[in-house]
């Protein structure tokens, strides 16, 4: 599938590290490096413009390697990019460690996973069907 982009980042395009990759790095586009103190979140922006076809959107997820080595995360994860938003893309991080954080230009900072999507129609009902889980949650999988 192919999907238009507007790269104003000055850097190559996200393109997939592996054969079976679902995601693509997102990297910062910064003038200077930036510290994010414990509990404090920024907007990175990223150059990056594109137009999503109906029925798909772009999920803006956290780096695993972010997450586990710096604390750095996506605070609205997966963010989602809607198939009308023309816009830049930006990445809310922030940092849940205890520690300050620097992201230096260029920086991977999350990946886009481009999905395939459904609309629903509502149909409003006064019960539900009954299922083994029925309304049991938060943890109530595997508990019997």
């Amino acid at each position: 599938m192919k999907i238009k982009i507007i790269n104003n980042s000055g850097l190559a395009l996200p393109e997939y590290a592996t054969e079976g990759s679902a995601g693509m790095d997102l990297r910062a586009v910064l003038e200077t490096s930036i510290t994010l103190a414990p509990l404090e979140r920024a907007i990175i922006k990223t150059g990056l413009f594109i137009e999503l076809p109906q029925g798909f959107e772009a999920q803006v997820r956290p780096r695993s390697g972010l997450a586990a080595k710096k604390g750095l995360t996506v605070l609205n994860s997966p963010g989602t990019i809607d198939a009308d938003y023309r816009g830049e893309i930006g990445v809310i991080l922030v940092n849940l460690s205890n520690q300050s954080v620097t992201i230096e230009p260029e920086e991977r900072i999350a990946q886009l996973v481009v999905a395939k999507h459904e609309r629903v129609i509502w149909e409003k009902a006064f019960v539900l069907s009954d299922s083994d889980r029925s309304s049991g949650g938060f943890g109530s999988t595997g508990n019997k």
